[in-house]
């Protein structure tokens, strides 16, 4: 079958939900909050008519807008969920930090869960009762996972897809890669206060459909594609020295806070992913189901083979059966 009829038969799909999807849209609240530093962070939130129904929290991945959710926040909401979505600092609606507003940074990859513990204590609790649960992507698992290291109380139950627990480092060795972040960070910090772009990062740009490797799925692309260059404010380029320092010291932290995530936790991985490392994803079910066993069945990842990077992006046959296996999961963690 062509791209084209691909795109024909899944953009049918998705047209007949379009109307609804808008209607649903128009329901939500959107507000923002000050978050670390006084920044400002955006939310969405989308509250069921009836009383004490189960709430979930998305934290998206990098580059992402919680504009990019529509569909996915639809279908949770279709199955009777409170929902509340944030946009990470630095990227989305929220604040930036410099008058480079591509560059991916953040200041300290704790503030991502400073923000993210904000939400929670003062804004989710204020209309959930309930213990929330967390539906995290990349970026927002690797956020979520030391949110509830942090705080082994706050949530129900969790599901974290293609987390962000190492990075892809392609060719190279792991650890040359790492020492490169390291010299370039550090060359950045000596010879200027703006950061820089890490080795072959750029400002954003379109990656053709062939070309991209987050989703099988054509229509899905194209309303990404056509979301992002309809709303240049939730653009985002690539990451600099700086994000790349921050993130490998947090994903070092959460190996060695494993003992602290008490919430039981269900990692879906994605078998073609080239983003992340699926290796550090191995690794972290090995270790958090030995400390505690209701996380990670089996000791390892749901493992979703063929699938790119964005599993809730992905074509229907991947998206569906991780759609499922998440509203199974908190549905075993009532």
């Amino acid at each position: 079958m062509s791209y084209e009829q691909v795109f024909d038969a899944e953009k049918k799909a998705t047209d007949n939900k379009v109307k609804n999807i808008i209607s649903f849209w128009q329901q939500g609240c959107f507000n923002s909050f000050s978050g670390v530093d006084n920044v400002v962070i955006h939310y969405a939130q989308f509250i069921q008519q009836q009383a004490d129904c189960p709430t979930i929290i998305i934290s998206p991945g990098r580059c992402e807008s919680y504009l990019k959710y529509q569909e996915l926040c639809f279908d949770l909401y279709q199955q009777g969920y409170n929902l509340f979505i944030i946009d990470h600092r630095g990227q989305g609606l929220s604040g930036r930090f410099f008058p480079s507003v591509n560059r991916g940074y953040v200041t300290h990859f704790q503030d991502y869960v400073d923000d993210l513990q904000y939400l929670v204590e003062n804004i989710v609790t204020k209309h959930c009762s309930a213990k929330p649960y967390i539906l995290a992507h990349s970026m927002g698992g690797a956020i979520a996972v030391r949110f509830m290291q942090d705080f082994p109380d706050a949530i129900k139950a969790a599901v974290i897809s293609s987390p962000m627990l190492g990075f892809n480092s392609g060719v190279l060795p792991y650890w040359l890669a790492q020492s490169l972040v390291v010299i370039k960070a550090k060359l950045n910090s000596l010879l200027s206060k703006n950061p820089w772009y890490f080795l072959g990062q750029k400002d954003y740009s379109v990656i053709d459909f062939k070309d991209n490797k987050l989703t099988h799925s054509l229509a899905r692309y194209q309303q990404f594609v056509d979301l992002y260059s309809n709303n240049k404010a939730i653009q985002l380029g690539g990451v600099t020295s700086h994000w790349l320092m921050q993130s490998i010291t947090a994903q070092k932290e959460i190996f060695a806070k494993l003992f602290q995530l008490k919430t039981p936790v269900l990692l879906l991985q994605a078998g073609a992913d080239s983003v992340v490392s699926p290796q550090a994803q191995n690794l972290f079910c090995q270790q958090l189901h030995h400390l505690q066993p209701q996380s990670c069945p089996h000791g390892r990842p749901s493992r979703f083979d063929g699938a790119y990077h964005e599993l809730f992006f992905e074509s229907d046959n991947y998206r569906d059966k991780a759609i499922a296996q998440s509203l199974a999961w908190f549905q075993q963690h009532k």
